[in-house]
Formats: structure tokens, C-alpha cells, sequence
């Protein structure tokens, strides 16, 4: 099986041993504490399952920086984006102290990770700027909620290792579907798969993703599919996580061979970043047993911000060779031809013209579920549509 990334065996921060873990829990009853922000909480969630291996805690500044320099860390191992505990302000925190971290997405702010403090430094606005820059690139005076998710979190930094109590909302409100990269890794080896193709959404999968996939398995030779829904924070009119989950279990169930395909989702809030964003999602694929992994057109973009290809051109001119041991698919926008009778990658049929393919906007596809109209069945397996159709309804009613 593919190694994880930056060891010979995954680390995970999970404290496994419930003695230990209880016991923890009762010291952070009487450790000074802070409620995180939902980017923090995330990352802990993605550290204690061993997604962000090789990583034993939150970064310092002198490694955040670097990491958004260039996607090495001070020491030279290689990371994309920064893995930060960023507040407003840290009161009485200092070096050396161990605090109790606090969920800000479960009713109580219960403790999720006790963390020792190694430094509390503070970012200047240039650092912020810089790091801003260099992760979401966003134009100047515009609107990214990605870069703007980032800098609402504040300017102290708290690094230090962590110790990871629970897993926030994730393994109760999708019980069956969260799964940690341990849990991927060694499902993997049960089934005997060797070669593995992962594919990211955080969309319901119509008939031109899962034809994507079909492509994928074919083309590489996979003896299996991990699809890996993001199960964390998105924006506003984003189909929930339980609806999506339910619509791509029923592609699943009834379109790809028994024991083909794996329908998973994994903790983490959507940091909308593009091409950074992409090398991080093919770092933790390859945490979680991937050998593959699917980067179509506007991979983890948001609008037309990024360009349709950054997040695999960013492999060839950003990515050291050797960095990852994972490999990229890379995907064109797939869409139903009726020339051809069948899905195609847009790229491999020269001869088409955009009415030779079925292509519907997201918004005429809201348009269509809400009103309780299937899109056709070139764009959507009808099972699949049915269960949008049911969602939006509801939403409606």
C-alpha cells in the first residue's frame, strides 16, 4: 500500500486509549481553555484522524509562512497551506502552558483537543497580506470568502502539538459515512485493493461525475473508488451533507459494481483556496490509502476565480518532483455527447460544438428539482434526481 505522506506509518492524534483519553478529558476540566474557530476545530478533527500526517500539531509562524512561501515548512518538509490555531487575543496564554481547545460547532463548546503551547506569536498585517495572497490569491478589493473566512480568525498564532479528544459533530451526525484516514487506509486493505482512485465532492454526483469515475477505474486499471465527501462547512446554498450523501449511496448502490466503490466524508471545512487547495486534498488522499486521485476543471474554486486548470497545472509548475508519492487524473469537464451516445471528456471530442453536448447551468438544475422536474436522463440518473427533487420540495413547502 502507498505510504502516507512524510513517514513510514500514519500518526494520528486521536487519543486512542480510552484510559488516556478520559483521563485528559478530566485534566481539561482545570486547564485554561478557548473556544477555536471552526478552521481550528476543523484541523484538529483532520489531525486526529491522520489526514495530516505527518504533522503533530498547529504550525508556528516561522513554518506558516514558509509554508505559504513556498509549501515547505521551516525544517523542509512539504505542506500547502498553513495549519494554524489563530485567535483575536491571547490573554494569559503563554509558552509552555497546555489548554484545553473548545468546539465551536457543538452546543456546550465540549473540549476537543488538549494542545501544549510551544509559542504564542502574532502575525503583522503584511504577514497577513502575504499569506492571504500567496493561498486564495484573491484580486485586490475583491470578495473571497475563503480569504475572508481566514482573515475573520485573528492574528495570534498558537502552535504546539495536540491531543485529539473527539471528532466535533462529524462521527455522530454522520455515523456510517465519516470515516478517519486509519479508518480509509485499512478498509482499503481489507478489501485487497492495491490500486485506488479518489474522488473529492462536496456536490450531489450527476451522471458526468460518475462517468468520471467509471473513466478513471478504467483508464488507471483501479481496483477501487474512494469517493470522499466533504462533510464540513460550505456556503450558502450548498446541498447538505445527509442529502448528498443519500444521492451518491444510491448512484452507488445501483450503477458500479459490488465492492467497486467506497462512499466515505471526512471533517474538514471547504477553504475554497484552488490549486493550493488541490494539493492539499492530493496529500490527504494519499494519507488515507489513495494511489490516485481525480483533479477535474476548477478543482476547490469558488466562481470563476481561479483558472479551469490551476489545480492540476499547479502540479507540474509548483509540485517538487517527489513531494507526493499519490498521482493526479487529470480531468477535463465531462459532459453527455449526442453525437456519441455517451459521456465524454469535452477535451477528447474536437469535432463537437457546444450543442452537440447536454449542458445545464447549476441554477437552471435548481430551477428544474424545485419544481419537481427531473433533468434528463443524459444530465442525471433518475433515482439520483428524485432524491434532489424531494430535498428541494422541502425546501419549498
Amino acid at each position: 500500500m502507498i505510504k502516507p505522506h512524510g513517514s513510514d506509518e500514519l500518526n494520528p492524534l486521536y487519543v486512542s486509549d480510552s484510559a488516556e483519553r478520559e483521563a485528559l478529558q478530566q485534566e481539561a476540566e482545570g486547564l485554561p481553555s478557548i473556544v477555536v474557530s471552526s478552521a481550528t476545530a476543523a484541523n484538529a478533527v483532520m489531525l486526529g484522524g491522520g489526514y495530516f500526517n505527518p504533522l503533530t500539531g498547529y504550525m508556528s509562524k516561522a513554518d506558516a509562512l514558509s509554508v505559504a512561501d513556498n509549501m515547505h515548512t521551516a525544517s523542509g518538509l512539504f505542506w500547502p497551506t498553513p495549519v494554524l490555531n489563530l485567535i483575536e487575543d491571547a490573554g494569559d496564554i503563554k509558552a509552555g502552558d497546555r489548554i484545553a481547545l473548545k468546539d465551536p460547532n457543538v452546543e456546550g463548546n465540549p473540549v476537543l483537543a488538549v494542545m501544549d503551547v510551544e509559542a504564542v506569536e502574532e502575525f503583522s498585517d503584511d504577514d497577513m497580506v502575504a499569506m492571504t495572497q500567496s493561498i486564495y490569491r484573491p484580486a485586490e478589493g475583491e470578495e473571497h470568502i475563503g480569504a475572508d473566512t481566514f482573515n475573520s480568525q485573528g492574528k495570534v498564532c498558537l502552535s504546539g502539538p495536540i491531543k485529539v479528544l473527539n471528532y466535533s459533530y462529524f462521527d455522530t451526525e454522520f455515523e456510517g459515512t465519516f470515516k478517519t484516514a486509519v479508518e480509509i487506509r485499512q478498509e482499503i486493505a481489507d478489501l485487497g485493493w492495491e490500486k485506488v482512485v479518489a474522488f473529492q465532492t462536496r456536490n450531489p454526483m450527476h451522471l458526468a461525475h460518475e462517468e468520471l469515475c467509471h473513466m478513471a477505474m478504467d483508464r488507471l486499471g483501479c481496483d477501487g473508488l474512494v469517493i470522499h465527501m466533504l462533510l464540513g462547512k460550505l456556503k450558502k446554498g450548498d446541498i447538505p451533507a445527509d442529502v448528498r450523501d443519500a444521492a451518491i449511496r444510491k448512484m452507488v448502490e445501483l450503477y458500479f459494481p459490488e465492492n467497486s466503490a467506497m462512499v466515505t466524508g471526512y471533517g474538514f471545512d471547504m477553504l475554497y483556496a484552488g490549486p493550493k487547495e488541490g494539493v492539499l486534498h492530493a496529500v490527504f488522499r494519499q494519507n488515507m490509502g489513495a494511489t490516485h486521485f481525480i483533479i477535474g476543471r476548477d478543482h476547490a474554486g469558488v466562481g470563476d476565480h481561479y483558472g479551469a486548470f490551476d489545480a492540476q497545472e499547479i502540479f507540474d509548475n509548483e509540485v517538487p518532483a517527489g513531494a507526493l508519492e499519490i498521482e493526479i487524473f487529470r480531468a477535463d469537464h465531462t459532459a453527455y455527447s449526442k453525437k456519441l451516445d455517451k459521456v465524454v471528456m469535452m477535451c477528447e471530442a474536437p469535432d463537437h460544438e457546444k450543442d452537440d453536448f447536454v449542458l445545464l447551468s447549476g441554477t437552471k438544475v435548481r430551477e428544474m428539482l424545485g419544481k419537481g422536474i427531473a433533468p434528463p436522463k443524459e444530465f442525471s440518473r433518475p433515482e439520483v434526481a428524485q432524491i434532489l427533487i424531494n430535498y428541494y420540495q422541502s425546501q419549498n413547502s
